[in-house]
């Protein structure tokens, strides 16, 4: 991680001002007093400086050659957005305070500037500053200590092969290389990607994903790249994609081997000189993101065949983390188990405190082919039918086959029942019963379909896309 700090410990100083001696003499006094300070005369070098220097703070006056002030502040914040920026002007109004703290200004001074009056805002700034990095600090670790996890810890289990995981994972996360995530649908490719920026150098940056099979190739181009105004019929203004939003997070692209060939050559020219192109652009955008990736195809098999570029391979796959299957750590599941419970029943405001011992010897000797998602969903399908503190083998393998099944050999021909045999949850309102009932429908084919959605989606007669939409719809990704 580079330093932010000079060796005082101190934040690093960035002074831009077009006037030359003032800018030397803060410089000099700021130097004095331990920061690391450095110093640019115009836009163009501040943003230059903003990338060499790396400031946590940037002293900038609102009067500056070419483009003003204001515009840098927005610039300059888009670009890191935790920093804290103090305007100065000889000419101060009511109007340009306002619009200044508008912008994202921390502070507001005037000139001329007095070294005692600088160093008391420059205090209050880090102060603010670090009860700033203090409660983000909490809030991370109140999120990990959730039943769901977070970073690390949601890679749940203590098997072998998942101790391997994590530790593989803890020495990846804090470096910057490209990682490719490979494994079985289901196994928690997500959760890894999100393990690694957690415990990357900026976990407090944004980590942006995107399903590269959910979307159609026309627009994925515009959602990864973004575009100017005018690029096409609609493009009013110009829109970051995902790796300029990302800014110095992590933009993780799963099912990468799903990603046309076009984008493709755009994607490694993006890993290779760190640029984006947005669409209808002619000037490429400095990149700062890190890029994840994660498949469950065998990409050295798309080579082969030619359905994935060689080249992009071998900068994606510059670090591999295997996710193992869950029928490899069988011992995991009673833990996975619990801290699956404890989400759904959370969420579903039910009380489910155990799980029969018969259930999870049978829930061990599975062969999962849809891995913990297949578990999740067979666990979530048993809380909703669940009526008491424990689940039972019965709740658990009771699929709505089988209920079908028992309630038409009970001779049961009242008409209601038999509503209930297409639905058990009866809902009176009819587009919520179909829209439940089509929710039951996808969830039970992606289970017997191992969650492999092309096989899924080929049996519902959807469109792949179509079915990606469907599961987003109605949260079952």
């Amino acid at each position: 991680m580079s330093d932010l700090k000079s060796q005082t410990g101190k934040p690093r100083i960035l002074i831009v001002d077009d006037e030359r001696v003032l800018a030397s003499t803060l410089s000099e006094f700021l130097t004095g007093e331990g920061f690391a300070v450095a110093v640019a005369f115009d836009a163009l070098e501040a943003m230059k400086q903003l990338e060499s220097h790396e400031p946590e703070i940037v002293i900038c006056d609102i009067q500056l050659p070419g483009t003003s002030g204001l515009d840098l502040l927005e610039r300059m914040l888009k670009a890191r957005p935790g920093m804290a920026v103090l305007m100065i002007t000889a000419y101060a109004t009511v109007e340009s305070a306002i619009k200044a703290f508008q912008s994202g200004a921390r502070d507001y001074l005037i000139k001329p500037i007095l070294f005692d009056d600088l160093t008391a805002r420059l205090d209050h700034v880090i102060e603010w500053q670090l009860l700033k990095r203090e409660n983000q600090a909490l809030r991370r670790k109140l999120n990990e200590n959730l039943s769901t996890g977070s970073g690390i810890g949601a890679l749940v289990g203590t098997s072998p092969v998942m101790q391997s995981l994590k530790a593989w994972i803890s020495r990846v996360g804090p470096t910057r290389a490209n990682v490719l995530i490979t494994g079985e649908s289901g196994t928690g490719k997500e959760l890894a990607a999100r393990a690694l920026h957690d415990l990357g150098e900026r976990p407090d940056s944004p980590f942006l994903a995107i399903n590269c099979a959910a979307i159609p190739a026309e627009l994925l181009e515009n959602q990864l790249f973004g575009h100017v105004k005018g690029a096409f019929t609609g493009a009013d203004r110009d829109r970051d994609g995902l790796f300029m939003a990302a800014a110095e997070g992590t933009v993780f692209l799963d099912e990468i081997g799903e990603l046309p060939l076009g984008l493709q050559a755009k994607l490694l020219r993006v890993i290779e000189n760190r640029e984006v192109l947005p669409v209808g652009a002619n000037r490429a955008l400095m990149m700062k993101a890190r890029i994840l990736a994660a498949t469950n195809k065998n990409l050295d098999e798309e080579v082969k065949a030619g359905k994935f570029r060689a080249d992009l391979y071998y900068r994606l796959n510059v670090v591999n983390v295997p996710m193992p299957p869950l029928r490899s750590r069988r011992e995991d599941i009673p833990d996975l188990v619990n801290v699956l419970i404890q989400k759904h029943t959370r969420r579903m405001g039910k009380r489910v405190e155990s799980v029969d011992s018969n259930a999870i010897s049978r829930l061990s000797e599975m062969d999962w082919p849809g891995n913990v998602r297949e578990l999740d969903n067979l666990l979530e399908r048993a809380i909703i039918l669940a009526d008491g503190l424990n689940l039972t083998e019965t709740e658990l393998f009771h699929s709505h086959g089988s209920f079908q099944v028992q309630q038409m050999q009970s001779g049961v021909e009242n008409s209601m029942m038999g509503e209930r045999m297409l639905n058990p949850i009866m809902i009176d309102d009819l587009r919520d019963s179909i829209r439940e009932y089509e929710r039951s429908h996808i969830k039970r084919i992606l289970a017997e379909s191992g969650e492999d959605r092309k096989r899924a989606a080929a049996r519902l007669g959807l469109g792949l896309s179509s079915l990606y939409s469907k599961i987003k719809e109605h949260g079952l990704g």
